[in-house]
């Protein structure tokens, strides 16, 4: 297992009534080296939900293009 730390980048603004701002920064802990892209993103979605009360799948911001991914161990 690893740690991720993932950070938001270039999608300030509101999309689909959700807004994300830029540096927005959650933890995951995740036994897949993708954590985005691997198992539909559920550890992603679910940290973004517990840390911000937002769908980062909803806001269509769940992809490398909008997501910074850090392995910190």
């Amino acid at each position: 297992m690893a740690l991720f730390l993932i950070t938001t980048k270039n999608c300030s603004g509101t999309t689909n009534g959700i807004k994300v701002e830029n540096g927005m920064t959650i933890e995951v802990i995740s036994k897949y080296s993708d954590p985005i892209n691997t198992n539909g993103g559920h550890e992603v979605i679910d940290a973004f939900q517990r840390k911000y009360g937002i769908d980062i799948k909803k806001a269509a911001k769940l992809s490398k293009s909008y997501l910074d991914v850090k392995k910190i161990n």
